[in-house]
């Protein structure tokens, strides 16, 4: 992928450092008293930091994982205390942002799928003299909110480059599937293949939520016009039950996605996904996480304010044996 950013290089450098001392962390309740002055651990000289990371990820939604994978393998080793909390629903998501809040945590990791809904929690974090950074969802959003750092990619610069890959492949109409109506980051995703490709791209709305229904609603779209030769989903259960919609409508439609997981890592490699754009969620949640120690330990910042990326980059099956331990381990 050409279009990777010099950050991304950087990024995954920094990450890389603190590998060897990963591990695990917890969730959930008010600081225990003393604990942000408590003694030093996990390798470093900092005390015991409380960090809430607050996403829009939906329960079964296996891409969260790999983002909380990556958090926790940070929080061990900067001593921290992670809090992961999530809903779909951006009201609620926002009342967990104010929840950290008032829990006086010392740094907040937060998306921002809907940033009118979700931004002005985040920014009385940041007027409360919370340190905020951004991850996954917001990148246009997030300084306006006073957030000092973004972890992600650029969706639309990711879908363009995704709809080109699709015109150098000769594919001309395809199913576009948003799994989270309301979700801005995946309206992009859509808007950026259509730029790319320069045909026909048709959005389709499923309840990513019942994965039953999205095959059931994916079939039924295929059934009725044989024209697609692609369908797009944007995350990896998605794109699975997509694989059976096709079979299951007949159709002789291509299946990729946006981001990947062990059971889609298989999928690429056997020829039932063709190719995924991968915006690696471990590295997100990892820089997130650092980059809060960081900003306790010296008021740094990973990217002098401005979004760190983390993708884009294709996995297909000339490359998707590289990535397959990591993936199957929780890593990519």
């Amino acid at each position: 992928m050409k279009k990777i950013s010099k950050l991304y290089k950087v990024a995954a450098m920094v990450a890389a450092v603190g590998l060897t001392l990963a591990g695990c962390s917890s969730t959930g309740g008010a600081p225990r008293e003393g604990e942000a002055g408590g003694e030093t651990a996990g390798g470093v000289d900092t005390p015991r930091y409380v960090v809430a990371m607050v996403t829009h990820g939906a329960p079964g939604d296996t891409y969260w994982d790999l983002v909380r994978k990556g958090a926790e393998d940070a929080a061990k080793k900067d001593n921290i205390e992670l809090r992961y909390s999530s809903d779909p629903q951006a009201p609620n998501q926002a009342n967990l942002v104010r929840s950290a809040v008032d829990a006086n945590v010392d740094g907040i990791a937060v998306t921002l799928p809907n940033a009118e809904a979700i931004g002005p929690a985040a920014q009385n974090a940041v007027d409360a003299g919370i340190p905020v950074v951004g991850l996954n969802a917001g990148m246009n959003e997030y300084t306006k909110y006073g957030l000092t750092g973004f972890f992600g990619q650029d969706e639309t610069v990711a879908g363009t480059a995704a709809g080109e890959r699709l015109q150098e492949e000769g594919k001309s109409k395809v199913l576009c599937v948003i799994h989270e109506q309301g979700n801005s980051s995946q309206e992009a995703r859509c808007n950026g293949v259509k730029e790319g490709l320069g045909g026909e791209v048709e959005l389709l709305y499923v309840n990513g939520q019942d994965l039953t229904s999205v095959q059931s609603t994916i079939s039924s779209k295929l059934s009725q016009d044989k024209t697609f030769d692609t369908v797009f989903a944007l995350q990896a259960p998605v794109a699975m039950r997509a694989t059976e919609a096709v079979k299951q409508s007949g159709s002789e439609a291509q299946v990729v996605t946006f981001d990947t997981n062990a059971e889609l890592v298989d999928a690429i490699a056997d020829g039932r996904v063709a190719w995924a754009v991968d915006q690696q969620p471990y590295l997100q949640g990892y820089l997130a996480v650092d980059s809060l120690w960081v900003a306790k330990r010296n008021g740094g910042t990973f990217g002098g304010g401005q979004p760190v990326y983390t993708g884009p980059s294709f996995v297909d099956q000339d490359n998707v044996e590289q990535i397959a331990e990591a993936a199957k381990a929780g890593l990519r």
